[in-house]
């Protein structure tokens, strides 16, 4: 692997799903850019989704925004960090359940070619 397959990893999740579907788009050869491009799209997709919905339920959904979101916001930076860190060592951190759909998601995208 190369140095420049590790930085582009780590900037996979510079800018959560923008910088995972640029690079889904650009990268074609290098799988690990593409896992980490895959699984920066899904994990944080999926963090901005949540709070989207929780910010279009009225009250309810704003409570618990207002609640959740210093835990949620510190664990997402701190993940945001040691994925970036990871990628950029080179080490492939296949996290629960966004891991493997990444996975499955790029061998779909890797048949249908």
């Amino acid at each position: 692997m190369t140095q420049n397959e590790k930085m582009m990893g780590a900037l996979a999740y510079l800018l959560g799903p923008i910088t995972g579907i640029a690079l889904l788009l650009a990268e074609k050869k290098s799988e690990f850019v593409r896992f980490n491009a895959m699984q920066s799209t899904v994990v944080f997709g999926a963090y901005m989704v949540f709070y989207l919905v929780l910010g279009v339920i009225p009250v309810l959904g704003w409570i618990l925004a207002l609640i959740l979101s210093p835990l949620l916001t510190l664990l997402a930076f701190v993940l945001w960090l040691v994925l970036m860190w990871k990628a950029f060592t080179g080490e492939k951190l296949k996290l629960p359940f966004a891991g493997e759909f990444a996975e499955k998601q790029l061998a779909k995208m890797n048949k249908s070619k």
